[in-house]
Order: C-alpha cells, then sequence, then structure tokens
C-alpha cells in the first residue's frame, strides 16, 4: 500500500537526498522550484526553435553542415513539424510534473485526463485531425514540394499557385496576383505538379515570304519583348526567340517563340500576343491573318537515363 502512494518524484529519485529535500522543505520552495523549472522548460523550448530555424537557414543557403538535407524543399517543413511536437512533448511533461509534484494530483488521472481531453477533441474537431492526418501525409509523400507549381483540387475550385509551406492545417500557395492563398488540407482531393514550374507555349508566326526576314524578326522581336516587360507576372521566364525556318519545299517560313507562362493563363498567349503579332505583320501583309499563329501547349520534361530534353 506504501509503494502505491509514492509519486513521481519519488518513482524517480526513491531514497535519495533529492527526494528527502523535496519531502522535507515547504510549500514556498516547491513553488520556486517549480517556477524555475518553467523558466528552464520555456528557455529550452526557444533554444529548439532557434536551432531549427538556424538550420533552416543555413539550408536555404546551401551552408548546412548536414549535406543530405541541404537543398530538400521539406527539410523546412519537417523541421518544423519535429518542432511543433517537441514542443508540445516539454510542455506536457512540464504541466503534469507541476501538477503532480506540486499539486499532488495523481498522474493516472492526469493521463487519463489528458487522453479524455485528446478524445473529445479529437471527435469535437474532426476537420482538425483530417488536416493533421492529410498534412502529415502530404508532407512525407512526394505527391509535392515547397516551391513546386501546382493545382490542387478536391472539394473547392482548384487553386493554381507555388507551394510556400505546407503545414499541418492549411497548405499555403502563393498565386500570380502575389496573394497568399491558404488551403485547408482536408480539402485537397487532387494535386497536379507542373514540370520545371509552369507551363510551355509555344507560338509559330508564319512568316511572309516575300518580306525582309531580318526586319521581320526584329518586328516579333519587338513584340515579345513588350509583351514580356508588360506580362512578366505571367510569364516567368524570358521568352525565347527561334530562327526562321523553312517548311517543305513549296511551304512558307515560320519563326518559332517559347514562353513559360503561368497555369491557366494560355489566353494572354491565344489572344493578346496573337493580336499584336497579327498586327505587326500586316505592316508587311495587309493580308496576314491570325489563324497564321499557332498556339499549342507541351510539356518538357528530363530524361533520368539521358539527361535529354523529351517533348
Amino acid at each position: 500500500m506504501e509503494t502505491n502512494k509514492l509519486t513521481l518524484l519519488d518513482d524517480i529519485f526513491k531514497n535519495t537526498q533529492v527526494a528527502d529535500f523535496w519531502h522535507d522543505s515547504s510549500p514556498v520552495i516547491h513553488i520556486a522550484i517549480i517556477a524555475i523549472i518553467a523558466m528552464f522548460v520555456h528557455v529550452a523550448v526557444k533554444i529548439i526553435r532557434y536551432v531549427s530555424e538556424w538550420f533552416i537557414n543555413k539550408s536555404h543557403a546551401k551552408k548546412n553542415p548536414f549535406d543530405f538535407v541541404t537543398g530538400q524543399p521539406k527539410f523546412t517543413t519537417l523541421t518544423r513539424l519535429i518542432v511543433s511536437c517537441a514542443t508540445f512533448t516539454i510542455y506536457f511533461l512540464a504541466v503534469g510534473f507541476i501538477l503532480v509534484e506540486g499539486f499532488h494530483f495523481d498522474l493516472t488521472t492526469y493521463l487519463a485526463s489528458a487522453s479524455i481531453i485528446g478524445l473529445a477533441i479529437s471527435f469535437g474537431s474532426q476537420s482538425l485531425v483530417q488536416d493533421v492526418v492529410t498534412g502529415v501525409t502530404l508532407i512525407f509523400s512526394d505527391a509535392m514540394d515547397v516551391g513546386d507549381l501546382v493545382e490542387l483540387s478536391g472539394t473547392m475550385p482548384s487553386t493554381v499557385g507555388r507551394v510556400e509551406q505546407i503545414g499541418l492545417r492549411f497548405t499555403k500557395l502563393l498565386n500570380f496576383y502575389n496573394q497568399e492563398v491558404f488551403v485547408p488540407n482536408r480539402n485537397i482531393g487532387n494535386v497536379s505538379r507542373f514540370p520545371h514550374g509552369g507551363v510551355h507555349a509555344y507560338a509559330d508566326i508564319q512568316v511572309p515570304a516575300q518580306a525582309d526576314q531580318q526586319k521581320i524578326f526584329q518586328k516579333i522581336e519587338e513584340v515579345v519583348k513588350g509583351t514580356w516587360m508588360q506580362f512578366n507576372g505571367i510569364i516567368l521566364t524570358e521568352p525565347e526567340l527561334g530562327k526562321v525556318e523553312a517548311t517543305e519545299p513549296g511551304g512558307w517560313n515560320f519563326l518559332r517563340v517559347q514562353f513559360k507562362i503561368w497555369p491557366g493563363q494560355g489566353t494572354l498567349i491565344e489572344t493578346t500576343f496573337r493580336q499584336q503579332i497579327t498586327h505587326a505583320m500586316k505592316t508587311f501583309d495587309p493580308g496576314y491573318a491570325d489563324w497564321m499563329v499557332t498556339i499549342t501547349y507541351r510539356t518538357i520534361r528530363t530524361s533520368p537515363a539521358s539527361n535529354q530534353n523529351i517533348l
């Protein structure tokens, strides 16, 4: 019976001077010790968070002393997840120690109460649990990484943006309006990743054969640069101009312009850019029409074996 009444501190420091000191000292001393322990716990949490952010910053700067995490986008999310779990564990143990040793609260009762409260919260916040479960799945899967350009869909209208953070409750995206969009993890049903962070659009511009090819190239280059400067929030990288090429003998000449754009923003190339090119080409050929500018979309990926681009 006497053994069953031992407190948690007795179990740890049984028959030691620490246990004797604790039971022989006054409640004021107990409160002071508990306050000091709480302070040390708080400082420990601060240190853990500081160290984790230091590792994250070093990882972003590619100066992390552990090369295996350098440059891996998930390192940030996983580090913060581990820190959150460690913080919760430290505070949980500290609160339990204060209740058990400071207020003589039964340890079994404390654990049972924590379990009941956790169960009640889980039933009352099923959406929260769904967010956490989905968030952990996203973190440890290859569905998406921080920095990817993705389209998220499910129980909501699809959302397109660059992944800034994968959290336990929300996934944060940055769209082309530079807005931060927080998507609840439970609403994510489908994840569409865009290779190389965007969609490749190709504009094949038919070139009048009878006109000066060099002047036509300069005119097209002016239109392309103007479009890039005006819409560089939608066009992700500077467009690439090819050379004037010929099709089969007796065919027609064309020049290809390659764009890398935000997903879903192809209207910019299909309407605005095409209209500007058509207007520019009319100075060389009054009968030039917009159907002479063909817009196509392709995905370029890298072959792991040959490290070459594949259309």
